[in-house]
């Protein structure tokens, strides 16, 4: 049995994906499209500043978000990185001003996963459709953003090492997280692009019954079990976004004038001692 539970609940008038008990300390969600301010065809918590949208709503969305997980006082602290499909880690792991600036501007030009063992810095990734997991250990946590690029290029299997190399433990403290995206029984994809993955990963990811269905869920857990993750550490919803367009955004479903939910995470400092 999966000790690694995703559970539904609201907080703050937000509705979230996430594992209520902190584990390793880490406060982490997955957010639904609902609760927000933005309106169509961004309605409601559309949380991408580059989609469109009003900044304005954009940033209120994210501050409610920020309150539903009690990290609103560091909201001027929230990372959220430029994702291009990449395979760039930016990694926060010292609170020296000019460090944190650093990954900051790393941050900005581009990366889809962040490893972070800084306390009040709260990260969020966003996605419509792409996978978005969260993992966790002792002392850090790391969310990366994987597409078909992000992982068939292996992307949160990096994640993890580099997570690990981080917080200097070992592939089995981790837990992983894997949130809402385009599911196999949704996601057709071209024979050749199928083909590329079961070279990459074997028939797992191909989807029984469906011709030329690819499961990035199936790659994404042979790779983290390639790391030496345990099946019972790695947690999925088995939510499609495609399927559930009244819960998530859908590029496929909405088009490209959409918003995107995301994953976040922060830890709380255990002595009040903040960033400064």
């Amino acid at each position: 049995m999966c000790s690694c539970q995703l559970d539904s609940y609201e907080s703050c008038g937000v509705t979230l994906l996430g594992d209520t008990r902190c584990p390793c300390g880490v406060t982490f969600a997955f957010t639904e499209r609902t609760g927000g301010v933005s309106h169509a065809p961004y309605a409601s918590l559309n949380l991408s500043d580059r989609m469109g949208d009003d900044v304005q709503a954009v940033a209120a969305n994210r501050v409610r978000v920020l309150d539903a997980l009690g990290a609103s006082e560091r909201a001027d602290w929230l990372l959220v990185p430029t994702q291009t499909h990449d395979s760039r880690i930016c990694i926060l792991n010292s609170t020296d001003p000019a460090e944190l600036e650093r990954a900051r501007d790393f941050a900005r030009e581009s990366s889809d996963a962040v490893v972070c063992t800084v306390r009040d810095f709260p990260v969020m990734l966003l996605g419509a459709d792409c996978a978005l997991i969260v993992l966790v250990a002792p002392g850090g946590f790391a969310i990366a953003h994987c597409g078909w690029k992000g992982t068939l290029a292996h992307l949160v299997k990096t994640t993890a090492q580099t997570l690990c190399e981080t917080v200097r433990c070992t592939p089995a403290e981790l837990s992983a997280y894997i949130g809402p995206h385009i599911r196999g029984w949704d996601y057709e994809v071209s024979p050749k692009l199928l083909d590329r993955f079961v070279a990459e990963f074997g028939d797992v990811v191909r989807v029984q019954g469906k011709e030329c269905h690819l499961s990035l869920a199936a790659a994404l857990k042979a790779d983290l079990y390639s790391v030496g993750l345990a099946p019972e550490a790695i947690g999925d919803c088995e939510l499609s976004t495609l399927s559930n367009p009244e819960r998530f955004f859908s590029h496929r479903h909405d088009g490209a004038r959409t918003g995107r939910h995301g994953a976040i995470a922060w830890m709380a400092s255990e002595r009040g001692d903040n960033v400064a």
